[in-house]
């Protein structure tokens, strides 16, 4: 019989104990997150943990097995309203192996995914749900020829400016932390999104415009999505809102940003590359699509929709920063840039707006409260309302207005003219004289006074 000397005995036993534990967790929490399109399950791990999954129909399951791990919380309070999950339940395999079954409504596709630990987690094991059957319809169901047309008309017809808003963060990810207000912390999530619901009630507000909020729950939208979703919507703009945070708590001011060249050049470099991305359309050049195109022209076209939506965004974001700077502290006097990747969509112009340091005690006081979320989406809605009466974007209902107003005639009055000559001279009526002119009956000419002419 060979005796082993006891420092080996020791690491013989050590490795056997790693082997063993390798992969072995606790489960201490699960958290649901429904949003329109997916539906993310995450399972906080007192440590990384291995897992094999797969499906069984009839009905629908998703099953997921845990070596050598242990269920330590209830899932039987967890909401799973507007989600494609039923119920969630678990079962300690002889094994050692803990098994957690997903019943489900329908077909769905899954991905998971380990995530290292960050400032508000630990380890996590993320669990995320597509729904199967909405995205086998849009395959499966190619436009008809009557779609198409109308789809063409509606394009050349007076459509809206759409306005894609994108509240930052949202789900497991909380995004920057404030001070505590009522027990709990101030989370960026929440603020953005207040802001980012104020933002839309704000755009629809005005005549001609559409706001669509990218994220409208606590829900988390990867970075590329939220783009996606934005040219899904054919929006003329993408505003990104957000709360920023620092180490020191006396950083202070709001900040508008745009994609610095860099971070441009690096992008189109990216979707060049990627040939999946190239038959995605690009709205800034009339919605071309560079699947079928030589490489030459194919960086030519792109080029032109990253030069043209750069200049919008700029231009978007001086307006934006400009009214913000009348109701808020800004950071810096100018816009500034860099290479955020939610600015970098071609044929979308695209700007970032920070609302103000969350991790500053008194700009936070102010985000958490409703009046002021409001007056700061009112201030992002007017510069992008002056923005784009002062650049229009063809076939919209606001080219429209504006080119109205380019075409009126004038007239200023001199001594010795009567309301009805003047109607007489241009072929109309006293009352659509002074109904374009907000006169009254009793309302007298001024010598000097500029009258407008209604048309016809």
């Amino acid at each position: 019989m060979i005796r082993l000397p006891n420092a080996l005995l020791s690491l013989f036993a050590c490795l056997c104990l790693s082997a063993f534990n390798a992969g072995a967790a606790d489960i201490k929490n699960v958290r649901i997150w429904p949003a329109p399109d997916s539906t993310r399950v995450v399972l906080d791990t007192s440590d990384p943990v291995t897992h094999t999954a797969f499906t069984l129909n009839n009905p629908e399951r998703l099953v997921l097995d845990l070596p050598a791990s242990r269920l330590q919380t209830s899932v039987a309070k967890l909401n799973f309203k507007g989600s494609p999950v039923d119920t969630i339940r678990s079962s300690q395999r002889p094994d050692n192996k803990l098994r957690i079954v997903i019943d489900l409504h329908h077909k769905v596709n899954f991905k998971i995914f380990a995530l290292p630990p960050n400032d508000a987690y630990g380890h996590r094991l993320v669990i995320d749900l597509t729904n199967y059957q909405i995205e086998g319809a849009k395959l499966s169901s190619p436009p008809s020829q009557q779609q198409a047309i109308k789809s063409l008309e509606l394009v050349n017809s007076q459509r809206n400016i759409v306005i894609a808003i994108d509240p930052g963060h949202g789900g497991d990810d909380p995004g920057a932390s404030g001070p505590r207000f009522n027990g709990k912390y101030l989370r960026e999530k929440h603020v953005v999104l207040a802001i980012g619901k104020y933002l839309q009630e704000e755009i629809n507000r005005m005549p001609g415009f559409e706001g669509v909020l990218v994220r409208s729950g606590d829900y988390y939208v990867s970075l590329r999505g939220r783009t996606k979703k934005a040219r899904q919507a054919s929006a003329d703009l993408f505003v990104s809102v957000h709360a920023d945070a620092f180490k020191n708590s006396s950083a202070r001011g709001a900040s508008v940003w745009t994609l610095s060249k860099r971070g441009a050049s690096s992008e189109m470099g990216r979707w060049l590359a990627q040939k999946e991305n190239t038959a995605d359309l690009i709205g800034g050049i009339g919605g071309v699509s560079l699947d079928d195109k030589e490489e030459d022209l194919a960086k030519t076209l792109l080029d032109l929709s990253m030069t043209h939506s750069q200049s919008t965004s700029l231009g978007v974001a001086k307006s934006i920063h400009k009214n913000m700077a009348k109701m808020a502290r800004m950071h810096k006097k100018q816009v500034e840039r860099a290479g955020f990747v939610v600015l970098k969509s071609p044929g979308i112009p695209s700007v970032l707006v920070e609302t103000g340091f969350i991790s500053n005690p008194g700009e936070a006081a102010k985000l958490r409260t409703s009046a002021y979320q409001r007056k700061m989406a009112k201030a992002v809605a007017t510069g992008i309302r002056q923005y784009f009466y002062a650049n229009p974007v063809a076939n919209t209902y606001i080219a429209t207005v504006v080119e109205a107003k380019r075409n009126q005639v004038k007239y200023k009055v001199v001594r010795g003219d009567t309301l009805s000559e003047i109607a007489q001279r241009y072929n109309t009526s006293i009352s659509k004289l002074r109904a374009a002119n907000g006169m009254s009956s009793k309302s007298i000419l001024q010598i000097g006074q500029q009258l407008v002419i209604p048309a016809g």
